[in-house]
């Protein structure tokens, strides 16, 4: 009997957990195929990862937790390689897989190449042409040192071609994150009455669509955006106009952009019509703008779930890594001068909302993933 391939799957971040998830759920379908091991490198420490997270997701907790956290990008991604190798070396694996681009998958890719073990990149091959972004450069050096890429949408097979790589070790697999969304989804069906721990945003949603003008999402977190207080200032303004003469807006606040709202003072006052909350688990959030009439973003991730659910959404950045969601999707590429916002805005709530699921977005890519490295 063949034995099954060892598979060590890496997340640093609360994104990238919901990305390994499909995939811990499609492998231990198959565990005559597959033995996996699920490694946090804790780039970003979250107290909301505890039980109740995992069992969301329906996957058990990480089976180390290597503690890297905080640290400038240097002395972070330095702290991972050396306690990614220790790890290796007492769990030899067959493949690596890491997802997204944050710094451990830069991190824990290059110390797999090093030792000579197979690396896979999920959600290869994106590009924003911005290399002022730390991620553009996590994604760049990861495929050029992987072995094998998995695909969300059609311009990552275009950029890993035309960076050399073989077609042959190109897989078009639609998008784990969706079948993460997906799943999450069904849960919000099946406990319609939960709150999930946040009943005061709960009673905050209900409030607003009783009004009647519906509501919108944001989220902002950009360094470009946030750390820099003549565009903060204009966002913030562009964004209480909104929240003034268009649509309430519910404002979940990152740690990093309440800090320098604080540092500026910028802080928006307290019962105005841009209502500021926490930063919020998975469930209640997804639960927020999945009934949003529009989310204003500078996320990566949140472009692509709003187009999977048909939700407007206007991408607050000079340029995306996934352009299928401004040519399948829902999304829309606005900058952040206020007289364009505003402008975008006005646009998009008097438009009907229009879009198609871009190919294999369909809930299966982990799936895919799974017969792909069961063929290695």
């Amino acid at each position: 009997m063949t034995a099954p391939l060892r598979l060590t799957l890496v997340a640093g971040a609360r994104p990238n957990f919901m990305k390994v998830a499909p995939m811990v759920r499609a492998f231990a379908r198959e565990p005559e195929r597959f033995a996996w091991r699920l490694v946090h490198t804790g780039q970003h420490y979250d107290h909301d990862m505890n039980q109740v997270f995992f069992d969301e997701l329906g996957i058990p907790p990480p089976d180390i937790r290597l503690g890297c956290g905080g640290g400038s990008h240097a002395t972070q991604t330095a702290a991972i390689m050396v306690a990614f190798e220790k790890d290796l070396l007492a769990h030899p694996t067959d493949w690596v897989i890491v997802v997204g681009d944050v710094n451990s998958t830069l991190a824990c890719s290059i110390v797999a190449a090093k030792m000579n073990v197979k690396v896979a990149h999920v959600e290869a091959g994106l590009r924003s042409g911005d290399r002022r972004m730390p991620e553009e450069i996590n994604r760049m050096v990861t495929d050029s040192i992987a072995d094998i890429f998995f695909v969300t949408e059609p311009s990552g097979r275009k950029h890993l071609l035309a960076e050399g790589h073989a077609p042959d070790r190109i897989h078009d697999v639609g998008h784990v994150m969706i079948d993460n969304l997906f799943h999450q989804l069904r849960l919000l069906q099946e406990n319609p009455g939960s709150d999930w721990g946040q009943p005061q945003l709960r009673a905050l949603k209900q409030a607003l669509l009783a009004q009647g003008r519906g509501y919108g999402v944001v989220t902002l977190h950009r360094p470009s955006n946030v750390d820099d207080r003549t565009t903060l200032e204009g966002i913030l303004d562009s964004l209480n106009r909104i929240a003034r003469e268009r649509m309430p807006l519910v404002f979940p606040v990152h740690p990093r952009t309440r800090e320098r709202l604080e540092a500026f003072g910028l802080v928006p006052e307290v019962g105005g019509p841009l209502h500021l909350t926490g930063p919020l688990p998975y469930m209640p959030f997804l639960n927020l703008w999945r009934d949003a009439g529009l989310v204003l973003t500078d996320s990566g991730g949140l472009q692509e779930e709003t187009t999977a659910l048909g939700v407007r959404c206007l991408t607050l950045r000079e340029s995306t890594e996934r352009p299928v969601t401004l040519t399948d999707g829902t999304n829309r590429l606005v900058g952040v001068d206020p007289g364009r916002i505003l402008a975008a805005v006005a646009d998009i709530l008097e438009s009907p909302p229009t879009s198609r699921r871009p190919p294999l977005w369909d809930g299966r890519a982990a799936e895919r993933i799974a017969a792909v490295l069961a063929g290695h």
